[in-house]
């Protein structure tokens, strides 16, 4: 992956803050605050084993399937690792001025994700008490690093991808969930997600006019390398693949609902503004959409005649209808 000029780097952080203040402001006028205790279902809840002599958990205590506690556990350790992704974007983007308005208004946003999905988890016994917090702490100790520069441009590409797909996660999470209660909280932390898509893809909107061609470059290395932020926690590859199996979360809706639609509000393939290595990334760009639609397909195709094996055996798949 190609570095970025540092003074463009520094020259943008300065030239982009008006931006920042506008999409801030525009963020908060149609944001809504929302409070994550209303969404938990505490009736439901009893004292686990302990110290307080409560009930140990068991595996009928949850009313979830294995690929929906899955999904959600991967979902949750991804909030849960906020302290990282904070650090991260503010050696980014610094701290002053609107940038670091907007760093702590999303930290705090963020933050409510956690709260209330892992409320919802021990009030309802979704998932193993025990075995949430070890994966919480070995996850959090592991931290995030980007594989990225730690540059403004390449962070703030990388999550106007991941802010959308994990707002697609989450939703998929919780129509698969068979609960209520958890689509309805779930659907809650998406919004979120959205807007905070909306806030880094029109702030890499403006990157673009103002140097499109290192914009261009952060683009395609950040497509073109992607991967979640929770990749590197125990057990992610093979929670990834059964997500995938279920059509939570598989690389169709990555290219299809993720790249295409953020790549399309750039103009990214009708721009005419750039030159030199902006053209060359534009193009690998490109090579690596087509291979990717394509392996996408096979994917596809091979979950097809799976499932359609499971059924002719009597067994009913967990899948996303």
């Amino acid at each position: 992956m190609a570095s970025i000029d540092p003074a463009i780097q520094t020259r943008l952080i300065r030239d982009l803050e008006p931006t920042v203040a506008v999409e801030l402001a525009r963020h908060l006028s149609v944001q809504k605050n929302w409070y994550p205790h209303e969404y938990v279902p505490w009736s439901e809840g009893r004292t686990y084993a302990g110290p307080l002599n409560g009930d140990a958990w068991e595996a009928k205590d949850s009313r979830l399937s294995v690929i929906a506690q899955d999904s959600l556990i991967l979902n949750l350790m991804t909030e849960d690792n906020l302290p990282s992704y904070h650090s991260e974007i503010a050696i980014a983007m610094g701290r002053d001025g609107a940038w670091g308005n907007w760093l702590e208004r999303w930290t705090a946003e963020e933050a409510r994700h956690a709260i209330v999905i892992r409320d919802y988890l021990m009030a309802t016994r979704g998932v193993d008490p025990y075995q949430l917090e070890d994966l919480r702490m070995a996850h959090m100790q592991l931290g995030y690093q980007t594989p990225y520069d730690t540059d403004m441009l390449h962070t703030v590409a990388y999550v106007s991808f991941q802010e959308l797909a994990t707002r697609i996660s989450h939703r998929n999470t919780g129509k698969i969930s068979n609960d209520p209660i958890a689509e309805t909280l779930l659907q809650r932390v998406s919004l979120d997600e959205n807007l905070h898509m909306i806030f880094y893809r029109n702030l890499l909107g403006k990157a673009i006019d103002l140097e499109p061609n290192a914009a261009m470059r952060a683009i395609t290395d950040v497509v073109t390398n992607f991967a979640m932020p929770g990749v590197g926690m125990p057990g992610f590859g093979r929670k990834a693949v059964q997500i995938a199996l279920a059509g939570i979360y598989d690389m169709k809706q990555h290219i299809d609902e993720v790249v295409a639609p953020v790549l399309r509000a750039w103009k990214v393939f009708e721009r005419e503004d750039l030159a030199g290595e902006g053209n060359a990334a534009r193009d690998e760009l490109a090579t690596f959409i087509t291979k990717a639609e394509a392996d996408a397909s096979r994917f596809i195709e091979k979950r097809d005649a799976h499932f359609d094996k499971l059924v002719a055996r009597g067994q009913e798949p967990i899948r996303l209808t």
